[in-house]
């Protein structure tokens, strides 16, 4: 009795923390609910307790606003790719190498923290997104199968193709819903899905939302270059100490 308050406690804590980073800098919450879940139990326990609380703060995002139609001509190519490559890579995640998952969960922390701290700004021609687009969602869909993370190399992509700050709030809406779903259909092959997991992926979707709020309100007053620093470096020292953890 007392591990299941600990594990509901550490979820509530947890996404606590991711919702006040989505918040704040309207990203992040998946990324950051997985790299502090994963260090006391498997990434595909993790992954499948994000998707509810992921769900619900993001389909919001996805039709705030009027350029839902734009992003999806924009993104179409890459959110097919991605859906090819969550296949082809479908069982890694679930497989029986946990340690196997993890290290390569904290690898893709590591590389996201580096491009985030690196601040490196990648530009790409508008007329080369039809053949890039779709090799950046094959990489990002088998990334996501086999770590439950679907930022890279997603993210460095849609800053990369110019889009305005408000198509980009609505195409990041876009991505990690299309993402999610992806994802809870690799978990549900993999039979990641238990009657405790589903019960508290519902029970985070409330510290999500609580979360959510309190970043908002945390904006006014915190400058947010320091605050994507601070998190970036959380992720990175998290990333660090699963690949020190899972390669012993």
């Amino acid at each position: 009795m007392s591990d299941q308050f600990f594990l509901i406690g550490l979820v509530v804590v947890a996404y606590l923390l991711a919702g006040s980073v989505k918040g704040v800098i309207g990203m992040g919450l998946p990324t950051v609910a997985i790299a502090i879940l994963a260090s006391v139990m498997s990434p595909a326990k993790a992954a499948a307790i994000l998707i509810a609380p992921s769900l619900f703060t993001n389909v919001w995002q996805m039709f705030a606003g009027p350029y839902l139609a734009a992003v999806v001509r924009r993104l179409g190519p890459m959110l097919i790719g991605l859906w090819i490559g969550a296949w082809a890579g479908s069982g890694i995640l679930t497989g029986g190498n946990s340690k196997q998952a993890a290290l390569g969960l904290g690898l893709v922390l590591i590389a996201y923290a580096a491009l985030g701290l690196s601040r490196i700004e990648f530009s790409l021609p508008r007329r080369f997104e039809i053949w890039v687009g779709p090799l950046v969602g094959l990489v990002t869909g088998v990334v996501t199968a086999a770590t439950g993370i679907f930022v890279i190399p997603a993210l460095p992509y849609m800053q990369a193709i110019g889009l305005e700050k408000d198509e980009l709030v609505q195409a990041l809406g876009l991505h990690f819903t299309v993402s999610t779903v992806a994802l809870a259909g690799v978990l549900w092959s993999g039979n990641a899905f238990t009657t405790q997991i589903v019960t508290l992926s519902l029970i985070a979707v409330v510290p999500a939302l609580i979360g959510m709020v309190a970043g908002q309100w945390i904006r006014r007053y915190l400058s947010i270059a320091t605050f994507r620093f601070c998190l970036f470096l959380l992720l990175l020292v998290l990333g660090l100490q699963l690949v020190a953890r899972n390669l012993v």
